[in-house]
C-alpha cells in the first residue's frame, strides 16, 4: 500500500500522443495564453487609468479579469510543460499547488458572477438608491469576500486530500484535480466526500441560485418598466448572462463527468476538461470590451494612439 509520503509524483494519463503536432499544439496554446494575457491586461490598465471607469460595475469587472490572469496561470505553464515533455509526471506538491489555483479560480469566477448580478440588481431595481447602498466600503468587502473565501474553502479541501493513503498515482486528466486524487485513496474519504459536496454547494449552487434569483427581479422590473429600462438592463446584462452560461457548462460538464464517470470519447473529454478553463479568460474580456460602450469606446482610442 502507498501512503501520501511515498507519493512524490503523479502521472496525468489523460495526453493523447501527438507525435508531429506537437509542436503545433504548443504554438496554438502558447497563442491562446498570450492572448489571455493580452486582452485581460489590456482592460484591467483601461479601468485603472480611466476615472471615468471607477465605478462600482467596472471595479467588479476589474477583479473578473484579474480572476481570469490568475486562473489561467494556474493551468497553462504546466500544460505547455506537459505538451513538450515524453513522460507526464507531475511532482505532488506542484499538482496540490496546480489543484489550489484552478479550484479557487473556479470558485472566485462565481462569486465575482453572483457580486455583479447584485450590483446589476441594485442598478436596475433601485436607481435612485443605487449609490446609498453600493458604496466604496462595500464594493471593496464585497470583492475581499470573493477572493478570501476561496482562498481558505481551498486551503481546507486540500488539507483534507494531501495526507490520504494512496494505492496509485494515476490521473486520468490532463491536469490535476482533488476528486481525481480521491478517487485514488485506499482509506476512509467520507469526510472528503462530505467537505467536497459542501463546497461545491457553497461555491457553486449558491451564486447560481443568487443570480438566478436577481435577474428574476430584474426581468420583472424590465417588463413593467420604460424602454430606457429594458435597453439599458440589456446593455449591461447580457454580457453578464453569456459569461455565466459559457463558465456554468464547463463546470457542470466537469463536475458531471468526474463524479459519474460519464463515458466520453477520450479527445472530447479533454477539450470539454479545459473549455471553461481556456475559453472563459479570453471569451469574458472579448465580451465585455465590446458590449460595454464605455470599455469599447476608450480601447478604440488606445489602439488608435489617441488620448
Amino acid at each position: 500500500m502507498l501512503n501520501s509520503t511515498q507519493v512524490s509524483y503523479f502521472t496525468l494519463s489523460a495526453y493523447v500522443d501527438t507525435k508531429g503536432f506537437r509542436s503545433l499544439c504548443f504554438i496554438i496554446i502558447m497563442s491562446l495564453y498570450a492572448l489571455i494575457i493580452c486582452a485581460n491586461l489590456l482592460l484591467i490598465v483601461v479601468i485603472c487609468r480611466n476615472r471615468s471607469l471607477h465605478e462600482p460595475m467596472y471595479l467588479f469587472l476589474c477583479s473578473l479579469f484579474v480572476n481570469e490572469l490568475y486562473g489561467s496561470t494556474g493551468l497553462f505553464p504546466l500544460l505547455l510543460v506537459q505538451i513538450l515533455s515524453d513522460v507526464h509526471t507531475v511532482p505532488a506538491p506542484l499538482c496540490f499547488l496546480q489543484i489550489f489555483c484552478v479550484y479557487s479560480y473556479v470558485c472566485i469566477e462565481f462569486l465575482n458572477l453572483a457580486v455583479m448580478s447584485y450590483d446589476r440588481y441594485l442598478a436596475i431595481c433601485y436607481p435612485l438608491q443605487y449609490h446609498t447602498h453600493m458604496t466604496t466600503t462595500k464594493v471593496a468587502l464585497l470583492i475581499a469576500i470573493a477572493w478570501f473565501f476561496p482562498v481558505l474553502a481551498i486551503a481546507a479541501l486540500i488539507s483534507l486530500s494531501a495526507p490520504l493513503q494512496l494505492c496509485g498515482n494515476i490521473i486520468n486528466k490532463v491536469y490535476c484535480g482533488n476528486y481525481s486524487i480521491v478517487k485514488l485513496a485506499c482509506s476512509d474519504t467520507r469526510v472528503n466526500n462530505i467537505y467536497g459536496l459542501i463546497y461545491t454547494v457553497i461555491s457553486i449552487i449558491i451564486p447560481l441560485i443568487l443570480i438566478l434569483y436577481t435577474y428574476m427581479k430584474i426581468l420583472r422590473v424590465c417588463y413593467c418598466g420604460s424602454k430606457q429600462t429594458r435597453q439599458k438592463a440589456v446593455s449591461t446584462c447580457t454580457p453578464h448572462l453569456a459569461s455565466l452560461l459559457n463558465f456554468s457548462f464547463g463546470c457542470c460538464f466537469q463536475i458531471l463527468q468526474s463524479r459519474f464517470d460519464m463515458s466520453v470519447p477520450n479527445v472530447l473529454d479533454i477539450l470539454l476538461s479545459l473549455y471553461f478553463l481556456t475559453c472563459q479568460p479570453l471569451f469574458n474580456p472579448v465580451l465585455y470590451g465590446l458590449k460595454l460602450p464605455k470599455i469599447h469606446n476608450i480601447c478604440k482610442r488606445l489602439l488608435h494612439g489617441e488620448a
